[in-house]
């Protein structure tokens, strides 16, 4: 019995456990909306498509599989570029649907007809367009195994309306068992043995590929078997754990000024692992081109005039590293490089200044300092990008990997609260926060009533100061006067509360403190306006200069 090609959608869908899709409904796909109606992965219907596609890049990082969005023709689908590059850059599986005009009018100049598939090509890892119903499921498996397999990324698939309601006669495609990755070669794993024990300082550089629970236990099991110093990139961010923090160095990502840029500096040996060029280049961290590096990871390192590893070791990053675990039999750094690396986490605890605060505003640290008491090690804290994610990235603590997130290889403005919507279906019974600048959290702010509909426990921080502060502060550095950076005021409250949620506003961070229990007690989602200090901004991007390495 032939069947529709939208059944046949959301049937493969269903063979591939699917268990959210994302999207917003028009002509030219809404065959599958219908389907979904009966069956299939449920639809949480968003309120923009970039926010969609946000979504479905979160449930590809916080689960490794890929997440799924679907739009409707024209800017239906051009509205999910922005969330596509995203994930694409910053190694997110996601799988993107869009409708498409009639195969009768793909060329002529009709409404809403354009090439889809050209259009995302340049910001994808894999874009093509359906032209038989028959190939359907067998696209949609081959898009799902592409965007999850490394680099891991986002897949679309163009899908014209006929296409969608065409009859099928075969059946949807169930998915195939992945490919497993081997560890390294022995000899390998040996050389790297004797490089650890021939240096005076290794380090590991942990970044957005070792971040998932088999690599993060990989890795947490060789720190504590050698003590060695670890730096997280900002997405490698919980890597490690609590009862191993004495080991963990800071984290790098924009400006090299921390703690881990120092050690990453004096290391005669750094093993990236898992570490991706655009998360911090290594132009930033080794701009006098002398580091030695060894490359753990499942693909080839880009190779540049800053990057230039003496050996690279691909395959399944956690087994090469568990064999490298079980070839140490024994390991203490010198005591040189314990005294440099006490040092250094003096300047990673103690090196947190904090000017006078400003009546009725609230210090970047002061609300780092509140959230840190009140999110436990389950709980998931989306952040958004501007000023606030710098303070956010260098002085909040995480515990578990993928329960801190960051957009750092395109530091897109916008992401914090469709993150937050995905974080809550995936951990449904934990609380989550969500953080944002007044100017990003307006970029995709309509979602609020999407996580109302929902009932989801998020709180979303507003660090409020009326501008892009993150480019004022950097144009002000550059040209010592900031230009096109201020906007108007907004009343969050009132905005929280027209949308269904709970308004507050924190403007001490005894006040901070009241609104996030106040927030923890409610049923539902929480705004928390905070009008913020950035008077220390200054700070933010001070240079080091080299004789401050050693």
């Amino acid at each position: 019995m032939s069947k529709k090609g939208s059944e046949i959608i959301v049937s493969s869908l269903e063979n591939h456990n699917v268990p959210f899709i994302f999207g917003i409904p028009g002509a030219k796909i809404d065959g599958v909306f219908d389907t979904l109606e009966d069956h299939g992965p449920q639809l949480i219907l968003a309120r923009h498509e970039q926010n969609a596609a946000f979504m479905a890049q979160a449930i590809g990082r916080l689960t490794g599989e890929p997440g799924v969005v679907i739009a409707t023709s024209g800017p239906g689908a051009s509205n999910l570029a922005t969330g596509l590059v995203t994930a694409t850059a910053e190694g997110d599986p996601v799988l993107a649907l869009a409708g498409q005009v009639k195969r009768s009018d793909l060329s002529k100049l009709t409404h809403q007809s354009m090439d889809n598939a050209a259009l995302f090509a340049p910001i994808t890892k894999y874009s093509s367009e359906i032209q038989d119903p028959e190939t359907l499921s067998e696209n949609i498996a081959n898009a799902f195994r592409i965007a999850k397999t490394a680099k891991k990324g986002a897949s679309f698939l163009s899908i014209p309306q006929d296409v969608t309601d065409g009859e099928v006669q075969g059946e949807a495609i169930k998915p195939l068992s992945a490919p497993i990755l081997g560890a390294a070669s022995e000899e390998d794993i040996a050389d790297l043995t004797k490089r650890i024990r021939d240096a005076k300082l290794p380090t590991l550089l942990v970044g957005m590929r070792a971040s998932g629970k088999k690599e993060t236990a990989a890795i947490r099991k060789l720190v504590e078997k050698t003590g060695l110093p670890v730096v997280e990139t900002f997405q490698g961010a919980g890597i490690i754990s609590r009862e191993l923090e004495n080991h963990f160095f800071g984290r790098v990502g924009l400006f090299r000024n921390q703690p881990g840029d120092m050690l990453l500096k004096r290391s005669d040996l750094v093993l990236a692992i898992g570490y991706d060029p655009i998360e911090y280049e290594a132009r930033n961290w080794n701009a006098e081109k002398d580091a030695r590096i060894v490359v753990i990871d499942e693909v080839p390192m880009e190779i540049d005039q800053y990057m230039q590893p003496e050996a690279e070791l691909i395959g399944s990053i956690a087994k090469t590293i568990e064999k490298l675990s079980d070839s140490i039999d024994s390991y203490q750094l010198s005591t040189d490089a314990d005294h440099y690396l006490s040092t250094l986490q003096d300047k990673l605890t103690n090196g947190r200044h904090k000017s006078e605060t400003a009546e009725g505003r609230v210090h970047p640290l002061e609300v780092i300092d509140t959230l840190q008491q009140n999110v436990t090690d389950e709980m998931t804290v989306t952040v958004d990008v501007g000023s606030h994610y710098i303070w956010m990235a260098r002085h909040f603590r995480s515990y578990e990997p993928r329960h801190l997130l960051f957009s750092n290889g395109m530091q897109t403005l916008g992401v914090a609260l469709p993150w937050a919507i995905s974080s809550a279906l995936v951990r449904p019974n934990t609380q989550i926060f969500s953080v944002s600048g007044d100017g990003g959290f307006l970029f995709s702010a309509q979602e609020l009533e999407t996580a109302v509909r929902l009932k989801q426990k998020i709180i979303h921080l507003i660090w409020n100061d009326g501008s892009y502060n993150m480019v004022e502060f950097q144009e002000e550095m550059k040209y010592d006067r900031s230009s096109g950076v201020h906007f108007g005021p907004v009343d969050f409250v009132k905005y929280a509360e027209a949308f269904g949620a709970k308004g507050l506003r924190a403007t001490s961070k005894a006040e901070l403190e009241t609104a996030i229990q106040e927030g923890l007690a409610t049923e539902g989602p929480v705004i928390i306006d905070i009008p913020i200090d950035y008077s220390d901004n200054k700070e933010l991007g001070k240079t080091i200069l080299p004789d401050q390495f050693y």
